[in-house]
């Protein structure tokens, strides 16, 4: 049996079959116990999530039952107790966590994050493919997320987007950022005020010879973030632009912002380009693109 929370909450059978999930409370319950899995999880806890703000006198109760139309959702054993079990101070739920999609996608990030700083860019970019792969929508959709999900929801899409960032970075030091032009136009539509990701769409598109098209994402983010934050554009995004709008060589060491200094490198123009394309540009990193 296996657990998807990212997207729609599902419970899968061992024959690749949706099994029912219940009602949304007691689906609501059996979320909060496999983002716990393994540990005990209170009944103060599941009320929280419950009821945040007003929980009724038979909330405790209420939660018992719960937790009992949870428990026969799950398979039970041939021998021995059900995985989900009653301790002294509340609920433990055993189960193996690569059963649950949000347990890997934390530990696929990990491990995505520490190859990248070990410098092994290829792994870490098809590790965070992995992990970005297991997402088929907003992390519980179909689930009321309360008191402790709701935070949890929030943390998962926060961990989202710093996969994509990781992944971006990881297939720019690879010198491919150009192949991402899609995917980041993608991300600065839904990520309107991630500067990064319009940093790094900038970058891309100069790498591959497309200026006039870097220019107007330049000033399509710098329209956002005065429309939007009565904002200019960061000065590591300005000094981009002015890259792409600079001969295609490389600047003195002193002139690299120190955010960008690490990974600034440059490639000679190939052959036979316009004036439109004879210059190419290295990933932009920015101050947001860090490996914590």
């Amino acid at each position: 049996m296996r657990f998807r929370l990212i997207g729609p909450f599902q419970i899968i059978g061992d024959d690749g079959e949706v099994l029912p999930g219940g009602t949304p409370k007691v689906s609501q319950i059996l979320a909060l116990l496999l983002v716990h899995a393994n540990d005990l999880v209170t009944p103060d806890t599941c009320i929280q999530e419950l009821w945040p703000h007003d929980p009724p006198r038979s909330a405790l109760n209420t939660v018992q039952t719960y937790v009992h139309h949870a428990r026969r959702l799950l398979p039970r054993p041939e021998a021995g107790e059900s995985p989900l079990t009653t301790r002294f101070g509340g609920y433990l739920l055993r189960v193996d966590e690569s059963a649950i999609d949000v347990k890997v996608f934390e530990r696929l990030v990990a491990r995505g994050r520490d190859e990248l700083r070990a410098g092994r860019c290829e792994a870490a970019a098809e590790t965070l493919g992995r992990a970005l792969a297991l997402w088929r929508g907003p992390a519980l959709a179909n689930v009321p997320a309360g008191g402790v999900l709701g935070g949890r929801v929030v943390h998962l899409e926060e961990l989202r987007i710093r996969a994509l960032e990781l992944r971006v970075e990881a297939v720019a030091r690879l010198g491919r950022l150009r192949e991402l032009v899609p995917e980041l136009r993608a991300l600065v539509h839904d990520y309107p005020l991630n500067e990064w990701f319009h940093g790094q769409l900038i970058a891309a598109l100069h790498q591959a010879g497309r200026r006039a098209e870097a220019l107007d994402a330049y000033r399509e983010v710098r329209r956002i973030l005065r429309d939007e934050l009565g904002l200019e554009p960061s000065p590591d995004v300005q000094w981009l632009h002015q890259r792409v709008l600079s001969p295609p060589r490389m600047p003195p060491a002193s002139a690299v912002p120190p955010g960008m200094a690490a990974v600034m490198a440059a490639e000679e123009p190939p052959e036979g380009r316009g004036d439109d394309g004879d210059g190419v540009v290295v990933p932009w990193r920015g101050p947001s693109a860090r490996l914590g």
